[in-house]
């Protein structure tokens, strides 16, 4: 049995992209718990607009762009959309006024399918007549719904672990005081209950987040603060002003669907037996379409790719082998799987602090590629947050960055631990606090330019061309630039595309490739004026006559081409060439007649007269 010893010692588990790819483990499941009540139906514009939506609208049109993200980016997430507040019940628990909507061939909670999004986006049509609307907390009833929709988005994300799936319910209602209808003992009974019940909820590991919709302040204090453990300094956070665009909650719903998913946990070893564990995340990364799934073409089913050992005498499938070979000066060194394993560990995949140096010392060009951002975690060893709040602080102060050992089985390298401050603006914390895990090259990773001396004869720019030059540039200047605001054209088209195929659309969204240039700010005459003024500088003022005169020489060559043509096809009318093709007599003719019929087809003239004859018999289909 043959082996393949160029691959005993590959490492197929630890690429460059391994530590950046989320790992299939790491999913999430979502409850979308929507607002229902008669308020939710009120118009959510001015009374300047012309058809001003209803938050309702508002908020299904939001879940609806968030499930066409998640069915292209993150397929392995499932999502189930829950109404409270409804006419209708459907849910597990038969609970009053909870109406969990899906589709048929779908679990409750699943992954979003093409059918789902399909039916979801036309919901507003039949919400009224199949579902309904209706305020269930109320003096005369005992019914509370906002509870039953907590216990009923409990009940749905009872499935997966804790550990391996990240479990969260955002609400979505336009009501800062759901109790209001009622008083006394009985308000302060289901506020109890309810604020119990979303406890219970988080103790499961469940997280839950507000997205609150209103014309007006929302007053997050009165109920939602306390049941989404909010402290004192976070409510600014929730609180939507009168002025704020409906639109921009859609943003914010992708900014918190868009969670910052750990990568791995790493050990930061400050010395032996002290050690930070820091969870790491990866913030910038390029963008690329999907991989290819290869599927069964009766099924239609994703195919499972499995590897097996053949022997090469008898044919026979064989267990994978525990003695591996290497061929080493002609000899074979036998290893183990274990001893494999061995030599490839570099290092424990920790980061082990050498030390620290100023910030000084860090240069821009010492970034190979996008950095990490760390962040502690207690859960894997307590204290790691003091810990690590302690050495954050100092290096701020002392303006240090740490150097430390990341060591991995096929790329060990040297990092820089640069601490970041917290960012906080007016409606909170723009940037966490925390630290950037920086690659640094090693000696040989670094090219140094060849320098380049020019001679006196070499021509120099003027100070005039360099003023025309300098008019130029501030003519063109970019204004607030900034690479948020373009989105690459190609994977829009390529997820469009999709999208359209998944939804069984006819026609295509149109993208705008927002990288083409801005012919109109082009056209300006302040900027025509000053670009004629560089052109004017650098060429001279007979530029466009010297253009002119170079394309009146193309126009001379081009005029000789098409009279060869003219006398090639007059020429070649005269013969009969499918009845000199069908009785051999090609071969009588000159090379100057033969190339006569290619000139008058636009066919290659190269060759001897062999190769001209089979040209003419291949274009003439013999």
């Amino acid at each position: 049995m043959d082996l393949d010893p160029d691959g005993i010692f590959r490492d197929d588990s630890d690429s460059d992209d391994d530590f950046f790819r989320e790992r299939e483990s790491s999913k999430e499941f979502s409850v979308y718990l929507v607002d229902a009540s008669p308020k939710m139906f009120s118009a959510a514009g001015t009374h300047e607009d012309d058809n001003p939506e209803s938050f309702f609208h508002a908020a299904v049109k939001c879940i609806l762009e968030s499930l066409q993200t998640q069915i292209i980016g993150r397929l392995s997430d499932e999502v189930a959309i829950c109404f409270f507040n409804t006419r209708e019940k459907k849910n597990l628990q038969d609970l009053n006024g909870v109406y969990v909507f899906t589709v048929a061939g779908r679990e409750l909670l699943d992954r979003p399918t093409a059918r789902l999004i399909k039916e979801f986006s036309n919901i507003n049509e039949f919400f009224m007549d199949s579902i309904g609307s209706r305020y269930w907390i109320e003096p005369a009833s005992r019914e509370n719904s906002l509870y039953n929709a907590l216990w009923a988005a409990q009940a749905l994300l009872r499935k997966g672990s804790a550990k391996n799936v990240a479990k969260r319910i955002l609400i979505f209602t336009n009501d800062d005081d759901p109790f209001r209808n009622i008083s006394g003992v009985a308000k302060a009974d289901m506020i109890r209950t309810t604020l119990q019940r979303a406890r219970d909820a988080q103790e499961l590991g469940i997280s839950i987040d507000l997205l609150p919709l209103s014309s007006k302040e929302f007053d997050v204090s009165v109920v939602y603060a306390e049941l989404l453990g909010l402290q004192r300094e976070d409510l600014p956070m929730f609180l939507t002003c009168s002025d704020e665009k409906m639109e921009d909650m859609c943003s914010q719903l992708r900014k918190r669907m868009f969670s910052k998913r750990k990568v791995k946990t790493l050990m930061l070893v400050i010395t032996s037996g002290v050690s930070i564990a820091v969870n790491s995340y990866a913030l910038i990364r390029p963008s690329a379409p999907g991989a290819i799934v290869w599927l069964d073409s009766v099924t239609n089913r994703p195919l499972k790719t499995e590897r097996s050992f053949i022997c090469a005498d008898t044919g026979a499938v064989v267990e994978r082998p525990r003695i591996h070979f290497h061929e080493f000066r002609g000899d074979m060194v036998r290893f183990t799987v274990e001893e494999l394993a061995e030599i490839k560990k570099v290092s424990d995949g920790h980061l082990h602090l050498l030390g620290f140096k100023p910030l000084d010392c860090l240069k821009d060009y010492h970034n190979l590629r996008p950095s990490t951002f760390l962040y502690p975690a207690d859960e894997e060893i307590a204290g790691s947050t003091c810990a690590f709040v302690a050495l954050h602080r100092s290096m701020l102060r002392l303006r240090r960055f740490a150097v430390a050992f990341q060591g991995s089985s096929s790329h060990p390298r040297l990092v820089a631990l640069v601490a970041r401050d917290e960012v906080i603006g007016s409606s909170g914390q723009l940037e966490p606090p925390g630290m950037h895990l920086i690659y640094l090259p090693y000696s040989d990773d670094v090219r140094y330019p060849e320098e380049l001396r020019i001679d006196a004869g070499n021509p120099h720019a003027t100070d005039e061309q360099i003023r025309k030059a300098s008019s130029l540039l501030k003519r063109i200047d970019l204004k607030d630039f900034s690479v948020f605001q373009f989105s690459n054209p190609s994977l829009q088209r390529h997820y469009a595309t999709l999208q359209a195929l998944a939804l069984d659309r006819d026609d295509l969204p149109i993208v705008k490739d927002e990288t083409l240039p801005d012919e109109e700010g082009m056209a300006r005459p302040g900027v025509v004026r000053a670009i004629e003024e560089f052109k004017i500088a650098v060429y001279g003022e007979n530029h466009d006559e010297e253009e002119a005169a170079a394309r009146g020489s193309t126009t001379d060559a081009s005029k000789k081409r098409k009279a060869m043509y003219e006398v090639a096809l007059k020429e070649c009318a005269g013969y009969d060439w499918a009845d000199l093709a069908e009785n051999g007599k090609l071969k009588d003719l000159t090379v100057m007649e033969l190339k006569n019929y290619l000139i008058a087809h636009s066919l290659p003239l190269t060759g001897n007269k062999q190769v001209l004859i089979n040209r003419i018999l291949t274009h003439l289909g013999k």
